[in-house]
């Protein structure tokens, strides 16, 4: 057996050192919740803080959370599929967008449900994921302007998810400056610049963060404690949100070295092994758990001195080198977890959910 804790304490506190950060510059934040996967119980968890907005890059997981509260405004903060138009009408209140022709399909199905649908348009600033390229920006914010049922709410970007292309004041420079040019070339006011996710934050305490940035959408800095921009933990923040624990289903001391012909794992890897281990034995647990839950590389072991061996699709092995004794079949292992080791474990069904 295993199991994610989500530690509820430590979780409100971040919220709230977050959310008095961003009051402080009259910035609002959207709580991005596709971390939890739906996970009800973990989704009333963030609702009982109370955000303004949560986002999410799953209709699933916003029909989830409007099902516990209705009344929250939901983002869908990925460019729409055309066979999604109709739910993200229908559970997104606001959704990020970069196609004109998806943008006309969800003012089509916005008159069919009789909705204003809002929209933040996202625009490439170099990360080369989701954005209307800049020399198309104005024709492209001229043809929705003519939509029905569309109300244009924002303008926006992502960086730092997919190259790792970090935000600079001049990127975010960038981006005000076309809010202001659309405002005045069209006569109309758009409300947010959402130019902030985890890896902005850091600018807001060196004050390199234009004035005209008034949205951020957050994530890992919340459930993690993270300082994302310089990849350390945060001093102003609690880390440990999230922790994983996983049963040992067996523990015999054993050969250091595997003894027969070798192919390639399951995995499709194949190993060699230094000569000096053979006849060497280690005290190895198996683990509950498997690739098909985590990635090994994503956990780590609360007691140091244990070290990895290697994972089968549903069990991992471990090292417990001279822990022997501290440990029995039925024991625990407990592992802290980064945010692609947290976001696995939530996405795995085998792995139970707990909130502490």
């Amino acid at each position: 057996m295993a199991v994610i804790t989500l530690h509820k304490e430590r979780l409100q506190y971040n919220f709230e050192r977050l959310d008095y950060f961003f009051n402080a510059k009259e910035i609002q934040w959207s709580v991005v919740t596709k971390m939890l996967c739906g996970n009800e119980l973990f989704l009333k968890e963030i609702l009982k803080l109370n955000p303004k907005q949560v986002c999410d890059s799953r209709v699933s997981n916003l029909k989830a959370i409007k099902k516990i509260n209705p009344n929250i405004e939901t983002i869908y903060i990925k460019p729409t599929p055309k066979r999604s138009v109709a739910s993200v009408v229908k559970y997104a209140d606001i959704s990020m967008n970069t196609d004109i022709n998806t943008i006309k399909l969800l003012s089509h199905e916005a008159q069919k449900q009789n909705k204003i649908h809002k929209i933040i348009i996202m625009i490439e600033l170099g990360e080369l994921r989701e954005g209307v390229m800049r020399e198309d920006v104005i024709s492209f914010y001229n043809e929705v302007f003519q939509l029905n049922n569309i109300e244009v709410v924002g303008i926006g970007t992502n960086l730092s998810c997919l190259y790792g292309v970090l935000p600079s004041t001049d990127k975010l420079i960038q981006l005000t400056l076309y809010k202001q040019l659309i405002e005045a070339k069209f006569n109309r006011k758009i409300p947010f610049v959402s130019g902030g996710s985890s890896v902005t934050i850091p600018l807001i305490f060196q004050h390199k963060l234009p004035a005209g940035i008034n949205h951020f959408r957050v994530g890992e800095t919340l459930y993690q404690g993270t300082d994302v921009y310089n990849d350390t933990p945060s001093k102003l923040l609690q880390q440990n949100v999230f922790t994983l624990k996983a049963e040992i289903i067996e523990l015999i001391e054993k050969p250091k070295v595997p003894e027969g012909d070798f192919g390639s794992n399951v995995e499709g890897k194949t190993f060699s092994f230094d000569e000096k281990e053979i006849g060497r034995t280690s005290f190895r647990a198996i683990l509950d758990l498997g690739i098909l839950d985590v990635d090994q590389s994503n956990i780590f072991p609360k007691d140091k001195n244990i070290e990895f061996f290697g994972a089968s699709s549903d069990m991992i092995i471990v090292d417990l080198q001279t822990n022997k004794k501290k440990y029995k079949v039925g024991d625990y292992l407990e592992f802290s977890l980064n945010y692609m080791g947290a976001l696995r474990a939530m996405n795995s069904s085998y792995i139970e959910k707990v909130v502490q």
